[in-house]
């Protein structure tokens, strides 16, 4: 049976020369900081965002986890999204590892946080009120659509969090996305923040690992507290041989994997029994509506796996759909075709 896995772009396989790189890497201790694959890697990742140092990391997860306990301290809060993968996606580890809470506002359809919202956050001092040292943003930002966060408006932010005696940290798991649908550099969307992560195992391809970035000794401090969560790999360059690999040859094919996710969702929009805005569609990642009088969203995504099309329902009445490297239009099709099936019983 044919399979089209469009749950996320977390399900990609690493290229051929990804593999080979991964064969033929040099390695080292990299507790020691003596593997060249990884030196060379958090060179490379720390450059493509303007920041002085960078650490390659396990996940997104553990990456945005060490932010967190960089940043604050036991008792710290950070301002986020309430539609942020940190709140809602990552186990809520920044509670249980260090004692941080997450202080959340509405996010906005275009993902932002409204300016004067992060602002009311902020408590006064006083010492009946907790103490917030960090703001985060997401971009591209997942459960908004996957809509780009421009650098004007992280800039915005940086601004405010500055005023205050924050820092801004942010999420940039699909930078590069929101980078290539915005036509910047990732350095331009990351610059004004103190730190950022981006996955490499998402869109990048690579089979595992995300990059933390910031200023030395803000990743001196992570360095110290990746070691306390137990993040320390040894040979890891054979891991980090991929993230290269990524850097110098995925970036630019992230537009095929947009205009992909465009005829997904120009294709969707004409089902009867689904409802989508295909302008809302901005990078890779298409949510679209399930009104059918036959299924609802889950039954939807169940019938479409018996068929090979995989999908991820959100609730009983959304689904998501991302596209990604592996993903051809062909394979696109092929899930319209199948879903007008579906639904047409």
């Amino acid at each position: 049976m044919r399979r089209v896995d469009l749950r996320s772009d977390t399900v990609t396989l690493p290229s051929p020369a990804m593999r080979e790189a991964m064969y033929r890497a040099e390695l080292g201790d990299d507790v020691f900081g003596e593997d060249p694959t990884v030196n060379q890697l958090q060179e490379l990742a720390a450059e493509r965002m303007g920041k002085e140092a960078a650490l390659f990391v396990a996940s997104g997860t553990m990456g945005n986890l060490l932010a967190l306990l960089t940043h604050c301290d036991r008792g710290d809060g950070a301002i986020m999204g309430d539609q942020s993968h940190t709140l809602l996606n990552e186990g809520g580890g920044s509670a249980a590892f260090g004692g941080v809470y997450l202080r959340s506002i509405r996010n906005q359809p275009d993902g932002t946080l409204d300016p004067e919202a992060i602002e009311a956050a902020i408590p006064v001092p006083d010492a009946h009120h907790p103490r917030i040292n960090l703001v985060c943003l997401e971009n591209t930002q997942n459960y908004c659509g996957g809509v780009p966060l421009s650098a004007s408006y992280t800039a915005e932010v940086a601004d405010l969090a500055h005023r205050h005696g924050l820092s801004l940290h942010l999420d940039g798991a699909r930078i590069f996305n929101a980078a290539v649908a915005l036509g910047v550099e990732a350095a331009e969307l990351a610059t004004p923040a103190d730190s950022v992560m981006f996955c490499l195992s998402k869109g990048l391809s690579c089979p595992v690992g995300s990059m933390l970035c910031g200023d030395a000794d803000f990743i001196r401090r992570a360095h110290r507290n990746r070691k306390i969560i137990g993040g320390g790999m040894r040979q890891v360059g054979v891991l980090a041989a991929a993230g290269i690999v990524a850097l110098e040859q995925m970036v630019d094919r992230l537009q095929e994997d947009h205009d992909n996710a465009r005829v997904l969702a120009e294709g969707i929009a004409e089902i009867r029994g689904l409802e989508l805005d295909p302008a809302t569609v901005c990078t890779n990642i298409v949510f679209f509506d399930v009104n059918s009088t036959r299924v609802n969203a889950q039954e939807l995504c169940q019938l479409l796996r018996e068929v090979g099309v995989l999908m991820l329902a959100l609730g009983p009445g959304r689904v998501r759909a991302v596209t990604h490297y592996g993903i051809e239009q062909a394979d696109v099709k092929y899930g319209l075709q199948m879903m007008r099936q579906v639904l047409q019983g």
